[in-house]
């Protein structure tokens, strides 16, 4: 078995991966023989994964300095990446830089050099022009979603940085969109295509669901009662109808979580984690959330206003029905609204159905200590079961970050467990612990 094989079987068995689709395999055949490559394959299918592989197999480990750049539209996919990065355990730095975060902390965090750079355009393009890092040693070039970079205004940064990279010899381009143009600036000549974009047929489901009332928002209760009790997304076109919905669910005593370019770094984080862990079972959200995020498979998401262009229908209805699982996308109409071409025929569904729905049966707690603190998950566990005196089934999902980490707990022993964890030492730290 050769050093790079083993490394990969090691970082799998981390990953608690048995083994690689085909995806997967044939993105890291193309990376391996290939200097252009475009990766073309759903939303959740494991991209990140198939070009990270092949990518960290040839980092040079006596290279004190940033070898690969990752290119991504979007806070929340730059943390995502960095965090499968530092998961995968193959012992190379990797930092995130991104908007709505300090620079000087970007600074400060890359002064010790990562092999490894993911970032937002617009913030590479600041740190390359105060030169804070070299590019000489830069020889792998990632585009991921790079589509959606270009719909989200980066062309320019984008141009900018390429044209600072005067080493990158491998070029991988990323997306889930079929049929995207790639711009003659990334200078992306002779590409292998790895197309997994037609593989199999859609099991997505879409429904209309009529309101009588132009105001479609006990339409809106009246669909998640025909649902139930299952996770998804209620997609809105602007922040202000994603307040006013999140107003009405409040009212409406159902627990959710609302996600948008205008809110802080700190509750766009938090509102996916709670998300993720099962807080909460619903999210409202912009086109922020139709890709580009790490979130779990959703049964339904819900159209309460449509998009403009198809490109973002089909992101949004990406969320559900993934990975060759069923789901299905709700269209809300107002029975005088005419809906758009792009949506085609569809059928319309009756709710016949009224069911109660729960509130989740987990809080979020959050622990003042993190990554930096060598925190691992299995200390965090160890202190809930020896202190907390709760049962196994009672702890969900735990999540590290750099300076805090954060755990699921059943509801009825979150403030038990509060009162007897908080000011507890974990690895010799005393952590604070509140509810999140």
């Amino acid at each position: 078995m050769t050093k790079n094989v083993k490394n990969q079987v090691e970082i799998l068995d981390k990953l608690q991966i048995d083994a690689l689709n085909d995806m997967q395999l044939q993105a890291q055949s193309a990376i391996e023989s290939s200097s252009n490559v475009v990766l073309l394959s759903p939303t959740g299918t494991g991209k990140t994964l198939a070009f990270l592989l092949p990518i960290i197999a040839h980092l040079d480990s006596n290279i004190e300095e940033i070898q690969v750049l990752i290119l991504v539209p979007s806070r929340e996919l730059a943390i995502q990446i960095n965090q499968v990065i530092r998961d995968m355990g193959s012992g190379f730095k990797t930092n995130a830089v991104y908007g709505g975060k300090s620079g000087s902390k970007d600074r400060m965090e890359i002064k010790h050099r990562p092999a490894i750079l993911v970032g937002t355009p617009g913030r590479i393009a600041d740190h390359l022009r105060r030169e804070t890092f070299s590019t000489k040693y830069i020889k792998t070039l990632v585009l991921d979603e790079f589509d959606k970079s270009l719909e989200v205004g980066f062309e320019v940064e984008m141009k900018e940085i390429i044209n600072l990279l005067p080493s990158v010899k491998k070029r991988i381009l990323t997306s889930a969109t079929q049929g995207v143009e790639i711009p003659d600036f990334i200078s992306f000549d002779n590409p292998t295509k790895v197309n997994f974009l037609k593989e199999g047929k859609s099991k997505l489901i879409i429904k209309c669901i009529t309101s009588p009332e132009k105001d479609k928002l006990n339409t809106l209760l009246k669909l998640l009662q025909h649902i139930g009790n299952e996770p998804g997304i209620i997609f809105c076109n602007f922040k202000e109808s994603i307040q006013r919905l999140s107003d009405f669910l409040n009212e409406s005593k159902i627990s959710h979580g609302t996600f948008y370019g205008g809110m802080e770094q700190i509750d766009r984080e938090r509102a996916l984690l709670k998300f993720r862990n099962g807080t909460h079972q619903i999210i409202i959200a912009t086109d922020l959330a139709a890709r580009g995020i790490d979130i779990p498979e959703l049964n339904f998401i819900i159209h309460y206003q449509l998009p403009t262009r198809l490109e973002e229908f089909t992101h949004r209805n990406g969320r559900t029905a993934r990975m060759n699982e069923k789901g299905t996308a709700y269209i809300i109409q107002w029975e005088k609204e005419s809906l758009p071409e792009f949506v085609g025929e569809i059928e319309n569904e009756a709710l016949t159905r009224n069911i109660k729905l729960k509130p989740s049966n987990w809080k979020t707690l959050f622990i003042s200590g993190g990554r930096k603190d060598k925190i691992s998950k299995g200390d965090i566990a160890g202190l809930i079961f020896k202190k907390g005196n709760i049962e196994k089934n009672q702890i969900g999902v735990i999540e590290i970050k750099e300076d805090c980490s954060f755990v699921a707990v059943e509801s009825k022993v979150a403030l038990p467990l509060i009162k007897a964890l908080n000011n507890q030492f974990i690895k010799k730290r005393k952590v604070r612990i509140s509810m999140a």
